[in-house]
């Protein structure tokens, strides 16, 4: 066999090995595409998770309204936090604690302060999430190795965007003359998909290829102890700081709604998402959630029993780096801004998956037709037949 007919086969191995790499990346594609509105598919399928409005005119209850309701429901659960999530369709996240130690998530009506179930501990939601981010590996020492091998495909898929840019060639040409051929042939219809799916999907393949690049570094990072954060430590709060009931029951805490009062007087522009209740005598009070920025939240950390201001971080607390590094989970997951942001995330995931499809198509038939081509020269050269390589490269590219 001559040096360039073992070259050719050593590259149409090379080509197969790569076909479960791009399968692999396929299927990441369609995880993240359904992690994307995962939540709402779950909403579709629980009641339970579902903000149903008594009344057209039914206020929102306030989150100390919440407490006491709950309070009064259940008098023996501690609540440990009430979530109030970005879309007005779904129920209160309330995480509470039984005298026996158990921690669940209640939902909760945002209107009546109903409990109307406990969530899963792992549903559809958590199910996609964990095989879209990291295959499902378990984490025991670290990050696990499934969340390096999903990670990893950002560097590919950001090459792949470059060199398909600079292949081919006027690609901004395809905004204004988009081009999508039915009639000529599978071959030429998965070809100018993938081109036109590319050419509009630019932004959204750059912004998930550098965000899943960042979850590399951010597992190197974590897994080297090395940390970029400036946040500071909160110490607990002094015993003297605690008041002392002449009875020796517990000293009262403030009302949340004054709490959330105190931290939007803080921070302006606040909208107030979560609560995290103090979890012992010496623990603070937190309040948060997003304000002119909607990818990061921003919390005051407060005396419960006074109202004092103890510590608070926002935007601007943040190093420049950390601006950006935070900024990347939300930008890959699309979860910070709603329902229809998701919907666009959700939208250009599934053309992202398309697109990885119909390269694997055409992929795999050119890489087929070129390893019949070379098994039908390789046979006919044991059999004495002369048969010009020009003459069988003019063949392949006509089948294609």
């Amino acid at each position: 066999m001559s040096k360039k007919s073992r070259s050719k086969i050593w590259f149409l191995v090379h080509s197969w090995l790569a076909l479960p790499i791009w399968f692999f990346v396929l299927i990441v594609c369609v995880t993240g595409t359904l992690a994307v509105v995962s939540q709402e598919i779950v909403w579709l399928a629980t009641p339970s998770m579902r903000a149903n409005q008594p009344s057209e005119d039914a206020p929102l209850l306030s989150y100390q309204q919440v407490l006491t309701a709950v309070n009064k429901a259940e008098p023996q659960l501690v609540v440990e936090s009430i979530s109030r999530p970005d879309e007005s369709h779904f129920a209160l996240d309330v995480e509470v604690s039984y005298p026996d130690g158990r921690s669940v998530v209640i939902y909760v009506n945002p209107y009546t302060g109903v409990i109307q179930g406990v969530a899963p501990e792992f549903n559809f939601r958590a199910f996609t999430r964990a095989l879209h981010g990291w295959w499902l590996v378990p984490f025991t020492n670290g990050y696990s190795w499934g969340w390096y091998l999903v990670s990893l495909l950002g560097l590919p898929l950001l090459a792949s965007l470059i060199t398909g840019l600079v292949v081919y060639k006027r690609f901004w040409k395809g905004f204004f003359s988009p081009t999508l051929r039915f009639r000529h042939g599978a071959r030429i219809f998965w070809g100018d998909f993938h081109r036109l799916s590319g050419i509009w999907s630019i932004w959204f393949i750059a912004v998930i290829s550098v965000t899943g690049t960042w979850f590399l570094i951010q597992a190197l990072l974590f897994d080297n102890q090395i940390s970029i954060s400036t946040e500071k430590i909160i110490p607990a709060m002094s015993r003297e700081a605690v008041p002392i009931s002449a009875d020796g029951s517990p000293p009262p805490r403030i009302d949340l709604d004054r709490a959330i009062d105190i931290a939007t007087q803080r921070i302006t522009g606040l909208e107030a998402s979560f609560v995290s209740l103090p979890g012992n005598a010496y623990s603070h009070l937190d309040v948060g959630g997003r304000g002119w920025y909607p990818l990061m939240f921003q919390t005051a950390t407060l005396n419960p029993y006074n109202g004092e201001v103890a510590a608070s971080r926002l935007i601007s607390d943040r190093s420049a780096l950390e601006f950006v590094t935070e900024s990347m989970r939300p930008l890959h997951t699309g979860d910070f801004g709603g329902l229809w942001i998701k919907l666009i995330w959700a939208f250009f995931g599934l053309l992202l998956s398309m697109m990885v499809l119909s390269g694997l198509l055409i992929w795999t038939k050119r890489t087929a037709l070129a390893t019949a081509n070379a098994l039908k020269r390789s046979h006919k050269k044991q059999q004495g037949v002369q048969v010009p390589v020009s003459m069988s490269n003019q063949t392949s590219e006509a089948n294609l």
